[in-house]
């Protein structure tokens, strides 16, 4: 449904909101509160009593917060909203990227708590980066202590562009009770769960308001001139141009405006939105934001994908041009995504079946194999534009899983699959050397939610265990081993004979195999059979079993016999070479050691050195995040080892906020009663 904006602009189609902020700011209370003031659901719902649309997966609900995105449409004023509540936990942020591509605006939930300053920060620059229309909106206003434009002062830092006051609270006997409207120069009472009511302004309220308005207005100014010179010569601007100004600055990014009010309680619920149905922009806006002026459609975004128990798989989409038919064939840059089996509007969990959904709407397809999370889908054998979305950040804490019965292996691996489907931020590997399954992601917390509905979901009993560190061996001394295979079993025998060379290499060298045979003692023919033999004895060295590197044999001498040599049999006799030489060469451990950059708070950077230096790491220095204020990015070198539960303790440090990302560096060789830990370990996992 189409409308006008504040600045008279006709408005095409429903309009997609996503709604953002740090954990437990409250955003899935206003969700619910919004569904409740436009007629979605007849009553509210609380977080703590579990009865919300939003958060109402078996795992949200268990640990009282949010872990996925929640959809719900709505409608206002006879206008349609697709409003997006996404979680706050930095563990589960990248369930915002998909949306964040291809939202209209979004609203930023905050609170007056200076502790969330770093969480905000990570939320708006997200939003930046992206050039979303944003709102801030200022929740929890009946717990404020201060004043809020010195609170507004504090959160300025975590926004590269104003944040523009909207509206001043009334305070009596210091609870905010109201709050007035500085576009509209009106005063308002609160009402629990209700819409405000009009009140004369006191003239006390009036002094108050006027400064906070003359304040808005010069923020304004700064992008129009003719306002500037406006309040230079103390003329009063005309209520329309303000709004216009409003409109035309929120929607270029250029101001945040501020809203003020109480999700809780209901407060403030209305004048959002309406701040939304005059202010936001909308699809056609959102389609220039992202240089698609030209697409005529089908052109659909993949914003999340679900698997439901008994629907088959749904991909929440918004449809940016044309129209889409059940039964249209899509494609994505990747070829077929499959034919639409079903339209839906969601409410949380509830879907109801639709008809075409047109420019503008926020719908769940049906069966969509071959679409994934972050697709770009439009008609068959159409050109397909590219929608950047952020690819997943590198996982930071690993698990390995296995089913209770071995039985389930292969429920295991396609549950796996489905889950990654849901969730791009996690991610699956099977590792060759070990032969474990490997899930990796954000978090503790992350985890812990995939794998709960990895078993929920599934019928799975699982098992976890800490991902085996690749420790190697190498050696520090050199050696010459003679190895002599012989056999006579009747017929043809086994004969194979050899002299190697056994030394040590510069790290990172791998296996260098040489010969320096003179005579044919050895022939020819039989030289990558003994490569062969060396290169299998390296798989497992003679401290622990690990991989041997960094070794160099040359075959010198040896000999053989007409009719019982064989390729085996050389073979053979460089394995027993060299398993009887490599404990003679001074074997050591190697561990893998990582090069990790840490990103903090700059407040938090000590505490991170001493939680750097408690693992055994060498700190290599650090220096502020570029275009990120207050904030350091550590450099470091830190065995793999100590890697495993680094970021539940960097998180913990951080309020939450702290994070990663390493790389291999080098192996480095380990000693005294370390190395004697790592074998017995390796000996006990042998037996």
């Amino acid at each position: 449904m189409s409308g006008r904006d504040a600045g008279g602009a006709r408005r095409e189609g429903p309009r997609c909101i996503a709604i953002v902020g740090p954990f437990a700011s409250g955003k899935t209370s206003l969700f619910e509160e919004i569904l409740f003031r436009t007629g979605a659901i007849p009553k509210v719902g609380a977080v703590a009593s579990g009865n919300t649309v939003g958060d109402a997966s078996p795992e949200a609900r268990e640990h009282a917060m949010s872990v996925e995105v929640n959809t719900a449409t709505t409608t206002f004023m006879d206008e349609t909203y697709c409003f997006i509540d996404c979680p706050g936990s930095v563990e589960f942020a990248y369930e915002s990227d998909p949306v964040l591509a291809c939202v209209d605006a979004a609203i930023v939930v905050a609170e007056p708590d200076d502790k969330k300053i770093p969480a905000l920060q990570v939320v708006m620059k997200h939003l930046e980066e992206r050039n979303v229309p944003r709102l801030l909106f200022f929740n929890k206003i009946d717990r404020a202590s201060g004043g809020v434009r010195d609170a507004l002062e504090l959160l300025q830092p975590v926004s590269s562009v104003p944040l523009v006051l909207r509206q001043l609270p009334i305070w009596k006997d210091g609870i905010a009770v109201g709050f007035v409207d500085l576009a509209l120069d009106r005063a308002f009472l609160y009402r629990e769960h209700a819409p405000s009511e009009v009140i004369d302004m006191a003239e006390m309220e009036r002094m108050e308001s006027e400064e906070a308005r003359f304040s808005m207005l010069e923020s304004l100014a700064d992008h129009d001139d003719a306002l500037m010179e406006q309040l230079l010569e103390d003329i009063q601007p005309p209520r329309d141009e303000v709004f216009a100004d409003l409109v035309k600055e929120m929607r270029a990014s250029e101001i945040v405006p501020v809203f003020l009010g109480s999700a809780a309680n209901g407060n403030g619920i209305m004048r959002l939105l309406k701040a939304l149905r005059h202010e936001a922009p909308d699809v056609t806006d959102t389609r220039a934001r992202l240089d698609l002026e030209d697409a005529t459609g089908p052109l659909v975004q993949v914003m999340k994908t679900i698997h439901t128990s008994h629907g088959g798989k749904l991909s929440l989409s918004r449809v940016l041009a044309g129209s889409v038919e059940d039964a249209a064939e899509l494609d994505n840059a990747a070829g077929p995504a499959g034919k639409v089996s079903g339209i839906y509007d969601l409410l949380g969990q509830k879907t109801t079946k639709r008809g075409t959904a047109k420019a503008g709407d926020t719908v769940a397809l049906g069966k969509l194999d071959g679409a994934v999370t972050g697709d770009t889908l439009s008609a068959k054998g159409a050109a397909i534009p590219t929608i950047a979305v952020p690819t997943p950040p590198q996982p930071v804490l690993h698990k390995v899983v296995r089913p209770s019965e071995r039985k389930d292996d292969v429920k295991l691996s396609a549950a796996l699959a489905k889950l990654v489907d849901e969730d791009p931020s996690l991610v699956v590997e099977h590792r060759q050397e070990t032969g474990e399954t490997v899930v990796s992601g954000q978090g503790e917390m992350h985890l812990r939610v995939a794998l709960e509905r990895l078993a929920s979901k599934n019928g799975l009993s699982i098992e976890t265990a800490v991902a085996t560190v690749p420790y190697r061996e190498t050696i520090k001394g050199s050696v010459t081993q003679r190895g002599r295979h012989k056999k006579q079993s009747g017929g043809h025998g086994q004969f194979g004979d050899i002299v190697i060379d056994i030394k040590p290499l510069p790290r990172g060298s791998g296996f260098v195999f040489n010969e320096t045979i003179s005579g044919g003692v050895v022939p020819r023919q039989y030289f990558s059979a003994v490569e062969a033999g060396a290169r299998e004895a390296l798989e497992s060295g003679p401290l622990g079993g690990f991989p041997v590197v960094d070794v160099s044999v040359t075959l010198t001498d040896g000999s053989y016999h007409s009719v019982d040599s064989s390729e085996q049999a050389f073979k053979m006799a460089a394995l027993l070479a060299m398993r009887e030489g490599l404990p003679q060469c001074q074997p050591v451990i190697l561990e893998p050691v990582l090069k990790v950059e840490i990103t903090v708070p700059s407040d938090a950077t000590p505490k991170v050195n001493a939680i750097v230096s408690g693992r055994r790491g060498q700190l290599l220095g650090f220096d502020g995040k570029p275009d990120w204020d207050g904030w350091d990015v550590i450099s470091a070198l830190i065995p793999e080892a100590e890697i495993a539960d680094l970021i539940i303790e960097l998180r913990s440090a951080t309020q939450g906020v702290g994070t990663f990302t390493s790389n291999f560096d080098h192996l480095a060789e380990v000693h005294g009663r370390l190395s004697d830990d790592i074998l017995k370990a390796a000996s006990k996992e042998a037996a």
